[in-house]
């Protein structure tokens, strides 16, 4: 439940709709794209955590296959961009609870947030599945729902509907409006959009059965994101167009809802968006914190951060709660530079956590399969062939950025803080 939850995120709910506005009804073929890359990235990622189960997961096996510094750069890199994400979705959802209560400020939401959250891990690592599992739950029933409901509007089976058509697929200044420039920035709003997904392998190392476990989750992943990626953005574009101002201001998924004038629909599906949200900040503190643990026990962090009381890593818990709360202050302090800077800073982290998996897997694997073939559960497709044309695929995602002012500087930031990174790690050995 929480791999099929995980692919339902903030992302896909309110980022997706800056992906639409740019790219236009192409966005179906931009998240097509990337979704084909971040199923080869998790095939690969499940291969190496089912064959080496660990809360570090890809930190461990970039260390174990390229290097200390590779473990060290990809760790705290990953960990960065989860506390930063904990703050963006902490400010997210507290701009849903202002919209509902306007005379509670924001920042009381905030706090409410990330105290329970920080509580909640503090607790008990079952408590992190808990909740998972119901957001889950949740996430999982409103997607489906909306599917089916946008399916019989296009049909024109809905009662007070008719079928749109290709209306809103050719119009508007056509498929691809925008031309090449808007299918590239809808192709990394998608690729972003993707990101948390890994966050799966890190707890299923938990669990009573970890090898299985990951196994099932990195299966399904094939038809998760045809359904709930690809299949969503095709039911938006069709059902209303692109340029919709309530596609960015509200969210797709809400402008849609709304347009279908179903009542109460946009705001149920405000309640499913701030779960999203919540769900994203309870798996980004229980990421980071299991990160931080991983790395620090491997002598690549402050040593007290180890240490485990009640079976949870609570100091690292701590400190990956008060980063985050840290970036939420600085957003209120100075939003157009310190956070500015941070939100930069691992704006293509992500994809350079993938670059370590695929160079990690290739040298993985070789080595498996002459010491110990028996722990490949799970096999990369057409090795190597797939693997490299991944590992093309990111660098070429990482040359497009180059082509856009906004994202050249987060490509220049992120570069800045993975060579500092390196360098600590080549330093330290």
């Amino acid at each position: 439940m929480i791999a099929l939850g995980g692919v339902i995120g903030a992302g896909l709910f309110v980022g997706s709709g800056a992906g639409i506005a740019a790219a236009g009804p192409a966005i179906v073929v931009a998240f097509a794209v990337s979704g084909l890359l971040v199923m080869l990235v998790m095939r690969m990622l499940g291969e190496m955590s089912a064959a080496h189960p660990a809360s570090g997961s890809f930190s461990v096996h970039a260390e174990r296959e390229i290097g200390p510094w590779a473990g060290l750069t990809a760790g705290w890199m990953y960990w960065t961009l989860l506390c930063v994400g904990v703050a963006a979705e902490a400010i997210g959802a507290s701009h849903v609870m202002a919209n509902w209560l306007p005379g509670v400020p924001s920042w009381v939401w905030v706090a409410l947030f990330m105290a329970f959250f920080c509580g909640t891990n503090l607790a008990a690592v079952k408590n992190f599945g808990e909740f998972e599992f119901w957001f889950a739950a949740v996430k999982i029933t409103a997607i489906a729902g909306f599917l089916v409901v946008c399916v019989l509007a296009i049909l024109g089976v809905l009662p007070g509907t008719h079928a749109p058509g290709t209306g809103n697929l050719t119009g508007q200044g056509g498929f691809l409006p925008n031309g090449t420039s808007g299918l590239i920035t809808g192709l990394l709003a998608s690729v972003f959009a993707y990101g948390g997904l890994e966050t799966v392998t890190i707890a299923a190392a938990e669990s009573e059965d970890p090898r299985r476990n990951v196994a099932g989750a990195v299966r399904t992943a094939m038809w998760r994101i045809a359904l709930f990626y690809v299949g969503s953005m095709a039911v938006i574009v069709t059902l209303v167009p692109w340029n919709s101002a309530a596609v960015v201001k509200d969210g797709p998924y809400v402008a849609v809802l709304d347009a279908l004038g179903i009542p109460g629909a946009g705001q149920l599906m405000n309640v499913v968006v701030l779960i999203a949200l919540l769900s994203a900040m309870n798996a980004n503190i229980y990421g980071s914190s299991r990160m931080a643990y991983s790395l620090v026990q491997r002598g690549q962090g402050p040593r007290v951060l180890a240490k485990v009381s009640g079976g949870v890593p609570r100091l690292a818990v701590l400190a990956s709660c008060a980063f985050g709360f840290l970036a939420v202050l600085f957003s209120y302090w100075w939003p157009e530079t310190v956070f500015h800077w941070l939100l930069n800073m691992v704006g293509a982290a992500v994809l350079v956590v993938w670059a370590f998996i695929a160079v990690a897997q290739l040298r993985m694997r070789r080595r498996l399969e002459r010491e110990a073939p028996e722990q490949l559960t799970v096999r990369m497709w057409l090795y190597p062939y797939l693997t490299w044309a991944a590992l093309v695929g990111i660098l070429a995602v990482l040359a497009l950025m180059t082509l856009d002012a906004d994202n050249r500087v987060q490509l220049y930031f992120t570069a800045g803080l993975a060579a500092v990174l390196a360098l600590v790690g080549k330093l330290k050995r």
